[in-house]
């Protein structure tokens, strides 16, 4: 069930904040009101593709912020895991120097509400419980507005990175509808003209491309 347009899921979880400090209670219910929120799920720490993501994202944490958005993280990793992770270095395939949120959803209940959770539990003919997968994330990234409502979702499977350019781009894209009040077509970019949402605005935004 797609969350575009709906109120982002709330929750409160153990998080790894400034790439060192262990906080409970950490929820995304602080920037209603104030900041948009990217925020993106991962499988797993101590893995191959992650790091890349962690660190793109690290790379354009500036351009972030100069929108006036909060970049967070969340895998099923506890965080004691987040924060080992944390101490080694980039070099030995560690995501020492990430300063941005990394939430431990150790519950998987923040995965299964986002609908992100690579599997589900069930029971067997036996009466024991299993499980249908390996119950960890796959790559989510959801665009929250400062009311705190899905704009934007994007759900890769676990091989799949993502490119942080279109995350920027998406946020771009909403401020600029919220500024103007016009909508964007294919492939805008910041700087380009929208367009009016109704027939002559769409015919005429088509005459000059």
């Amino acid at each position: 069930m797609a969350l575009v347009g709906k109120k982002a899921p709330s929750f409160k979880a153990a998080a790894v904040i400034n790439g060192e400090e262990i906080v409970e209670g950490f929820s995304l219910d602080q920037f209603l009101g104030k900041k948009y929120v990217i925020f993106f799920f991962y499988p797993k720490d101590f893995t191959f593709v992650c790091p890349t993501e962690l660190w793109a994202f690290q790379e354009k944490l500036e351009e972030f912020k100069s929108r006036n958005v909060e970049v967070v993280a969340c895998s099923t990793d506890t965080e004691q895991s987040h924060w080992g992770w944390l101490q080694l270095e980039k070099s030995k395939g560690g995501i020492k120097g990430i300063t941005y949120p990394i939430v431990a959803d150790t519950n998987k209940t923040i995965s299964y509400n986002y609908g992100v959770l690579t599997g589900d539990y069930d029971w067997n003919e036996n009466g024991e419980l299993s499980a249908t997968n390996e119950l960890i994330a796959y790559r989510g990234l959801f665009l929250i507005d400062k009311n705190g409502i899905v704009q934007h979702e994007l759900i890769n499977n676990l091989p799949l990175g993502r490119n942080v350019d279109e995350a920027i781009r998406m946020v771009d894209a909403l401020q600029y509808f919220e500024q103007k009040g016009e909508v964007c077509p294919a492939n805008w970019q910041k700087g380009k003209e929208g367009m009016q949402a109704t027939h002559g605005g769409v015919a005429e935004y088509l005459s000059k491309h």
